[in-house]
């Protein structure tokens, strides 16, 4: 998720009681819960460098853990200005909470986590939202300021307004925000069903998945893989539409080749191959060799985006590597 829902959501959880258990509260969930962003100046040093700090230490287990602990230290000594010290666990309890959520929110999302790191590699997605949802951050704004414009109505025609130590606002919101992500998780489900039920030119599927768009949850983009293929399409769950495997955009497979092989096992394939999961390779002839891009699909239908990165690796006559690299999808190529 950006950083709009995260802040709105991390205002929305801090208004959730945890101003009974520690001071400043409020303050400390907000920050645990953007901290673990800052991976995203990693991408200043390069598409290397991001693919390989973004989205990794810092929302894995441990990294979550790091950053509540971190933060609830930060505030400690703020916190020696008012007569009630504030504690290390309760204070360390909220942040966890803050960038808990972050991790969680982030979970949904299709570019997905390294939970387990340093342990494993594993990325896990659950391709249930796009990095930016307006409903959940509309969701959650209105569970903040309606209680509010609510009180401001009471006083305003003279009746007392009591402020409670939980906003159920704040708490209805987030509660509707998991019912969202459920009934999104259900959504999911049919469209992959869909795409999986069916053949593509008489190819039955590898694999599939049905990856989120912002507008609709009813409007999904389905990538499917055959033996020679990966087929891009849209899948509607409207009422009254068909879904046309017909309809797909088709991209073809290069025939295997020792140059394909040599790329794939540079040090830049391994490293871009860890990470995609609909890795499509395109070979082009050149003098004195070949160039061969790679991109994951997954990515494909956000073109421009940073996290569409690409690796470009090319290969001599003599099928030896001669240059590697990862790009944005709209960047300067790096080293």
């Amino acid at each position: 998720m950006e950083p709009i829902t995260h802040a709105v959501a991390s205002l929305a959880l801090a208004r959730c009681g945890f101003g009974k258990t520690t001071r400043l509260a409020l303050p400390m969930i907000v920050t645990a819960g953007l901290a673990a962003d800052l991976d995203w100046l990693a991408g200043l040093a390069g598409p290397r460098a991001f693919l390989a700090a973004h989205h990794t230490a810092t929302h894995s287990l441990i990294g979550t853990m790091v950053i509540a602990a971190i933060v609830a230290a930060v505030f400690i000594p703020i916190g020696k200005r008012f007569k009630r010290p504030i504690l290390f666990l309760p204070a360390f309890l909220a942040c966890l909470a803050g960038a808990g959520l972050h991790l969680l929110l982030d979970l949904t999302n299709s570019y997905g986590v390294k939970l387990l790191w340093p342990f494993s590699g594993k990325w896990f997605a659950l391709d249930l939202a796009t990095p930016f949802d307006p409903w959940i951050v509309l969701i959650l704004l209105a569970g903040l300021l309606l209680p509010a414009l609510f009180r401001l109505v009471t006083e305003e025609i003279g009746a007392k307004s009591k402020r409670r130590a939980v906003d159920r606002g704040a708490v209805f919101a987030l509660a509707l925000v998991g019912l969202y992500f459920a009934g999104r998780f259900v959504l999911q489900q049919r469209a992959t069903a869909e795409l999986d039920s069916r053949q593509y030119r008489g190819e039955v599927p590898i694999q599939v998945a049905a990856f989120p768009q912002s507008i609709s949850p009813l409007f999904w983009t389905g990538v499917v893989e055959t033996d020679n293929t990966f087929d891009e399409l849209e899948v509607s769950l409207s009422p009254g539409v068909n879904f046309d495997p017909e309809s797909a955009r088709i991209f073809y497979k290069p025939e295997a080749s020792e140059a394909l092989e040599m790329a794939r096992r540079s040090d830049t394939g391994i490293a871009f191959l860890e990470f995609a999961r609909f890795p499509l390779a395109r070979v082009q002839r050149e003098s004195g060799g070949y160039q061969i891009t790679l991109r994951d699909l997954r990515f494909d239908r956000e073109q421009g985006a940073e996290n569409g990165i690409v690796a470009v690796i090319t290969v001599d006559d003599k099928n030896q590597v001669v240059r590697e690299e990862l790009r944005f999808g709209s960047g300067e190529a790096v080293k």
